[in-house]
């Protein structure tokens, strides 16, 4: 290259190389600056290949090691060199070009052109030595001189390529000269205008099998097609690596000069593609990539991008290595941040796919004796370390990829995704290729990566592509909960840097005991006020989490529970917050349970699942104190009851006296009782527990409700809590003994609603349950689940696709348990959900007024694979969280 300290001669038998670029003079910009067409500019998108040309000159000896072209008029070209017929013989002295400006006539200044050593895409029938070749831009006219090199070689002639595109500028009328070679007689020869198409499909050939999978995405990359190569010069087909595999990446510049619009990239590509083949006779393009200082990556050599493919960039080392160029000179200057993030997605995408790491060393085996621009010696066929992303100068004679782009490498190397990303571990076994991992529905991942905790922002850990948990950067294991099937379990690892990776996919195999529900008489459990439950004595500060024992304790057994029904209670509010409980163990996700405001007492039926026998609490804001009743469990080991839908159909309403109760309020100390079994399709016998939406409307004064079995004692535990004027619903699921359920008021007067949705019955003929989540499904402020981005209007309904999504099968399913969450309502409403495909009844699960934002859990029928969510007043938005399902 241009000022290059050139090695020594080499023995270059088989040994692949190529050398950096040298500038030239660039078209002057025109009016309207980089964005402006220029010649051979590209202006509109079309592929294929584009017909350009190579003229060749011969220079005239002068004697005295001189040789001259003098100054005249050319065909129109961009691209020039000088060869020479015997590629052995050397060049002494100094060679020197300049062009013509097409468009203004003005002369450049002379341009030094460094020969190339022999050999550098190995030995060859027919090549030529040359010098490097220099993009001018669009240029008609040239002078050359070469002078002190003693003896000439024979054949010396000047190299012009018109790499062909939108030159209209350049072609002047369309003159011809003597010595044109077309590269290939096209049908068409229109100009190929526009911005190449950049895409990220790999290019191989449809006969070799798809390159390995990366941990890094395959950025966009313009393909040959795409920028026009002439594939007609390409007859011998890619050389591929015998390794199979790519180890290390250098990196290049083209050394070119002056500046260059990124319109004409793609052009300037085409122009070193033709002088590679057709004046230095090498198989193809020597880089295996290019990239320009917009930041676009072209494909360069073929064979294909996600191929591990021999090129000709750097003599000696182009085994296991892949060789990246940067279009202009970086001595002066260094190269753009969009050039470097290019380098860094083409080089991380590249090492990714052979568990390289950007920021790490390989060692590569020499494949010529010879110094590289710093002095250090290289013994042919030892093995050295290098860094995986060298410069070309770090195995090579050579100031390429220049002074100020070598210097940005180091920081280059750091710049790209977490690195050598796997996972090592599924629920504590290691992973071995071939072989399944297996789960009980418990998924516990662990990982690994060579990059530093604090370059990750975080780890997600994906099943089926689908995030399950989210953990920190630092973290290296995760616990999710999945379905009964086959999955494919990865993990993502996000960089501070906003760039991600992914490990290759572990199959994990899942075998899900159907669980059964056992009902128990509503108990509490814990009570932050107290220190009920082994729980600090304290309110849950901002950020807080408690976690209750649940298995082994209070008659629940110590093994087989998979879920545990809680009612949670949250009271004495400071701030706006709400509550999420989610299985202890595993990594907490967005879903919420309860959401508050000062002074509030709010409860929530919870289905939660259990994974290491305890439940998790986390507060988000304030502080608050916490309450958790228990009504029941699920169990995959020893007796249980099925579930059956039902409705949801209305049973009881004080207002009316439906459901054979007194038609008044229920006073304070007051009991209603409501006949279940063997009314409304309720069986007789066999019912264990029903599953109802209770709303209590119109009190008069601050205070709660219990349901319980009746028949039993009323123990401390309760369902609803409330003030005067509100009306609150809340989901129950109370065991029955005697075929009825009571319902005690504490205080004041209140009217009492109930209506059913299901019953667990001991005939076995129901369907069992199955843990999911907690996990988001759908969000009207964001669009999340297919739903319009918008609130629910008033007689608006929003459907969702439950059945099939989100490790919900596709089949079989009977019911889907829903935390359902109302924010941002405009008037007094309410929120009915029921199955897609039925005719909605006037059971209600939601009741709020302007400004509130409250939760309520759902157990609703799965008809035609869909939920339905109607609103009777006002706009609303509306969200809603998974928790399980059931199925037969």
């Amino acid at each position: 290259m241009r000022g290059t300290a050139l090695a020594a001669a080499l023995g270059a038998a088989a040994v692949l190389g190529i050398q950096g670029m040298a500038g030239g003079a660039e078209l002057t910009a025109a009016p309207g600056g980089e964005g402006a067409a220029k010649a051979y500019s590209a202006v509109a998108k079309e592929t294929g290949p584009v017909e350009g040309e190579l003229h060749k000159l011969a220079l005239q000896p002068k004697g005295a090691g001189e040789a001259v072209l003098s100054r005249q008029e050319t065909q129109p070209f961009g691209l020039l060199g000088v060869s020479w017929t015997d590629p052995a013989a050397e060049l002494k002295g100094t060679i020197e070009a300049r062009s013509r400006d097409a468009r203004t006539g003005a002369w450049s200044k002379w341009i030094a052109l460094d020969p190339v050593k022999p050999g550098m895409d190995g030995v060859r029938p027919g090549a030529h030595g040359s010098t490097e070749p220099v993009w001018v831009g669009a240029s008609n006219g040239a002078e050359v001189r070469v002078s002190g090199g003693g003896a000439l070689p024979a054949g010396l002639e000047l190299n012009l390529v018109d790499p062909g595109g939108s030159a209209a500028s350049a072609k002047q009328g369309g003159q011809k000269q003597g010595g044109r070679q077309k590269n290939a007689a096209h049908a068409s020869g229109a100009a190929r205008t526009g911005a190449p198409d950049a895409a990220p499909a790999a290019s191989a050939a449809p006969t070799i099998e798809p390159g390995p999978a990366s941990t890094a995405p395959q950025p966009a990359v313009v393909s040959r097609a795409a920028w026009g190569a002439d594939e007609s010069l390409n007859n011998e087909g890619p050389l591929y690596q015998t390794s199979g595999k790519i180890k290390a990446v250098f990196v290049h510049h083209t050394a070119d000069a002056q500046p260059y619009d990124c319109s004409q990239s793609a052009a300037i590509v085409r122009g070193i593609h033709v002088y590679h083949v057709k004046t230095q006779g090498w198989r193809d393009l020597g880089y295996n990539f290019l990239v320009d200082k917009c930041g676009t990556i072209f494909e360069g050599r073929q064979g294909g991008i996600d191929q591990a493919i021999i090129g000709a960039h750097t003599f000696g080392w182009n085994t296991d290595t892949e060789g990246i160029a940067v279009l202009g000179d970086y001595n002066a200057g260094g190269a753009s941040a969009a050039a470097q993030d290019a380098i860094s997605r083409i080089a991380a995408y590249k090492l990714g796919q052979y568990d390289g790491d950007m920021n790490g060393t390989t060692t590569l085996t020499a494949g010529v004796a010879q110094t590289n621009f710093f002095g250090t010696a290289f013994e042919l066929g030892k093995e050295y370390q290098f860094k995986t992303v060298s410069g070309h100068r770090d195995g090579f004679n050579t100031e390429c990829p220049g002074n100020q782009l070598y210097a940005q490498l180091g920081s280059l190397r750091a710049s790209g995704p977490a690195a050598q990303l796997k996972v090592g571990t599924v629920n504590g076994v290691p992973v071995q290729p071939g072989v399944d991992a297996a789960s009980d529905g418990v998924l516990t991942v662990g990982w690994s990566t060579s990059t530093a905790g604090d370059r990750i922002g975080s780890f997600e850990v994906l099943v089926d592509g689908v995030p399950a948990a989210t953990t920190s950067g630092t973290a290296r294991t995760a616990t999710s909960i999945v379905t009964s099937g086959t999955h494919q379990v990865q993990v993502r690892a996000n960089a501070v840097n906003g760039k991600t990776s992914t490990s290759l996919p572990v199959k994990v195999v899942s075998e899900v005991k159907p669980a059964k529900f056992a009902p128990v008489t509503p108990k509490r459990l814990m009570d932050t006020r107290s220190g009920l439950g082994g729980v600090p004595q304290a309110k849950v500060g901002a950020g807080g989490v408690v976690t209750l024992p649940v298995a082994g304790t209070n008659g629940i057994p110590a093994a087989g529970v998979t879920a545990v029904v809680l009612n949670v209670t949250a009271t004495n509010p400071t701030e706006p917050s709400f509550v999420s409980v989610y299985p202890s163990g595993t990594t907490r996700t967005s879903a919420s349970n309860l959401n508050f405001t000062p002074g509030q007492t709010i409860p929530n039926l919870v289905v939660v699942p259990v994974v290491d026998g305890k439940v998790s609490f986390f507060n988000n804001q304030g502080t608050v104190d916490l309450i958790a009743d228990i009504t029941g469990y699920f169990t995959s080991a020893g007796d249980g009851a099925t579930h059956v839908n039902i409705g949801p159909k209305r049973l009881m309403d004080t207002r009316s006296g439906l459901g054979g109760v007194p038609q008044a309020k229920v006073g304070a100390g007051g009991v209603v009782t409501l006949q279940v079994a063997g009314t409304n399709g309720v069986p007789a016998s066999g019912v264990t527990a029903v599953v109802l939406n209770v709303t209590a409307t119109n009190p008069t004064e601050p205070s709660f409700v219990s349901v319980y079995p009746s028949g039993t004692t009323r123990t401390s535990a309760s369902n609803l809590n409330f003030t005067p004027g509100q009306t609150i619903p809340n989901l129950v699921v109370v065991p029955v003994v005697d075929g009825k359920v009571s319902f005690f008021n504490n205080q004041g007067t209140v009217d009492l609603i109930a209506d059913i949705t299901g019953y667990f019955t001991s005939a076995g003929d129901g369907a069992t349950h199955v843990n999911i989540g907690p996990k988001r499904l759908m969000d009207t402020r964001s669009g999340l689940g297919g739903v319009p981005q918008a609130k629910v209007g008033a007689g608006g309904v929003v459907t969702l696709q439950v059945a099939g999504t989100n490790g919900v099968p596709a089949s079989g399913v009977t019911a889907v348990v829903l935390n359902v969450t109302a924010t941002n309502p405009t008037e007094p409403s309410f929120v009915s959900v029921y199955p897609s495909g039925t005719t909605r009844t006037s059971a209600s699960n939601l009741n709020f007024t302007p400004g509130q934002t409250i939760p309520n859990l759902v157990v609703v029928p799965v008809v035609d694979g869909k939920v339905s969510f109607f609103n009777n007043q006002g706009t609303v938005d509306l969200l809603a969280d998974i928790t399980g399902y059931f199925s037969k």
